[in-house]
């Protein structure tokens, strides 16, 4: 989103922190929102721990009910209990617990326990280290989508300098989620330096290839970022099974990629596209989480400002259409309603993150 409408970003990512706002006068235009979710895959996991994995994740979103989520979350913790805790498969099996439950707990909009559960699966020693860099990644998304920007720079930091070069996978996640953090912090330089030759690497695909867009929208490359975002949305689209969670999963990197390509596509000035673009993310979100969710909320936001960008250029009557979809959407994430003089109160325009 552009700078002219932090107020509206800020104020509507109040009750989960949604737009990002990057701290910095040398990042020319806002990163893109995020939003959704996927499966998850280890190698290693105990057979039957996967199936109640499955069977949990599968109830839970089948009625999105605050019920159906409960029922899903005391299957996980039944097959959490009896694991074993003697060998690095039933440490896997474990973090493949642990992970669906912040899964579950994040899209029931429970962010802080899904952090603890991520932190539960990186105190796992003996499990894989391609696992832990998964819980890594969601912990840092989750810290910058709730505008812990120090606490996150400390999780990434300490996983890069562990050292992975290695496994050359693990390493390009360790650099990508390092930048990612920098950038939401304003470090642009350093951002650019840990993104650098990302691109032709072949973990380039879903959210390496999204953050990597992130910076470069935000820098103003938009020919470049929107190659990234459409590479994102493949690479997930080609993707069937993938190690990942909360907000950095298959889902959650496809959608946002979709979304951010919409609002790539309005700030250039392709309505017509930003429209399309928009409007299946905005089908995407309704039909993962319901018509009614907060994130939906989110992608109205989007499709306001493209209305509004859309109407100072054409000088049409576009504009009238936003004032809706800004309250629909300020209703959907149960944000503060406009006072009376049309602005959003002080206390409500925090920076927000993710």
């Amino acid at each position: 989103m552009i700078h002219s409408v932090a107020k509206y970003a800020r104020a509507a990512a109040t009750i989960r922190g949604r737009a990002i706002s990057v701290r910095s006068s040398s990042v020319r235009y806002s990163i893109p929102s995020r939003a959704i979710h996927g499966e998850i895959s280890v190698p290693n996991a105990n057979h039957v721990a996967i199936q109640m994995v499955n069977y949990a994740l599968s109830h839970a979103r089948s009625q999105k009910s605050d019920e159906s989520y409960a029922q899903g979350m005391l299957v996980l913790e039944q097959c959490l209990g009896t694991q074993p805790n003697d060998d690095q498969a039933s440490h896997d099996s474990k973090a493949t617990v642990l992970l669906a439950m912040s899964d579950l707990l994040y899209e029931s909009g429970n962010s802080s326990e899904a952090i603890e559960r991520l932190k539960q699966v990186m105190s796992l020693a003996l499990s894989s280290l391609s696992i832990r860099a998964v819980a890594v990644e969601a912990l840092v998304g989750l810290l910058v989508q709730s505008g812990q920007d120090d606490a996150s720079l400390m999780v990434a930091d300490e996983f890069l300098e562990r050292g992975h070069e290695n496994l050359q996978d693990v390493a390009a996640t360790a650099k990508t989620i390092k930048g990612l953090v920098e950038l939401v912090k304003g470090n642009t330089e350093s951002a650019e330096s840990l993104f650098g030759g990302l691109e032709n690497h072949d973990i380039c695909k879903g959210n390496v290839a999204l953050s990597y867009g992130e910076f470069l929208h935000a820098t103003g490359n938009f020919e470049k970022a929107k190659e990234m975002y459409q590479k994102a949305i493949q690479g997930a689209a080609d993707t069937k099974e993938s190690m990942s969670s909360c907000n950095m999963n298959l889902k959650a990197v496809s959608l946002a990629a979709t979304f951010a390509l919409g609002q790539l596509e309005s700030h250039v000035g392709n309505f017509g596209d930003a429209e399309e673009t928009l409007t299946s993310a905005l089908t995407s979100a309704e039909e993962h989480y319901g018509h009614n969710h907060p994130k939906v909320g989110v992608i109205l936001t989007g499709v306001a400002l493209m209305y509004r960008n859309k109407a100072k250029k054409e000088r049409s009557s576009s504009i009238l259409i936003q004032e809706g979809l800004f309250r629909r959407a300020l209703e959907l994430m149960k944000a503060p309603p406009l006072d009376s003089d049309g602005t959003f109160k002080r206390e409500i325009l925090e920076p927000q993150v993710l």
